[in-house]
């Protein structure tokens, strides 16, 4: 059994503490790469998850034809939607109801909807004060989707090469 010389002398050197100080000085004297978050923000992809929203036609009708294909590809059974049939024969949901605290941002609602009635937004700056919040219902969802038509629009044409 001998002794193993390099090792103790590395023990009693402190080879790794000079080491971990030479490290944290190069980054210590390197350029700050920290962003100051309120007043500048990170580029964000065109593919980003954020907040729901429902759209609506150009003619003002909303999209959205209560087919629960968003309902039933939903893994966190997030959504929740009712639908009744109009006197014209087409079906809308009469209730259609998201529950963020569920919601696991994964898309495929966005990707499963055959008319893009359902999208997730580019908006991550949200939060809940009360009870309840959390469960964004069909008017919140088509009032940010009247918000940010336009967003939403410039967002999908962004992405409609790649899909």
């Amino acid at each position: 059994m001998g002794i193993n010389f390099k090792y103790y002398l590395k023990a009693f050197s402190f080879y790794e503490l000079i080491n971990g100080l030479i490290v944290t000085n190069k980054y210590l004297t390197a350029r700050k790469i920290t962003i100051k978050y309120p007043e500048q923000k990170t580029p964000l992809s065109p593919r980003f998850r954020g907040h729901h929203a429902l759209r609506r036609y150009p003619n003002g009708e909303e999209r959205c034809i209560a087919c629960k294909l968003c309902e039933a590809v939903c893994p966190a059974l997030a959504i929740t939607i009712d639908s009744e049939e109009r006197p014209d024969g087409t079906r809308r949901t009469t209730r259609y109801e998201i529950d963020l605290f569920k919601c696991i941002y994964c898309g495929y609602c966005e990707e499963a909807c055959p008319v893009d009635a359902i999208v997730e937004t580019n908006i991550f700056e949200y939060h809940f004060e009360k009870q309840g919040e959390n469960i964004q219902t069909k008017e919140k969802l088509l009032a940010i989707g009247d918000k940010y038509e336009a967003e939403i629009a410039k967002m999908k044409a962004t992405d409609a090469p790649y899909r």
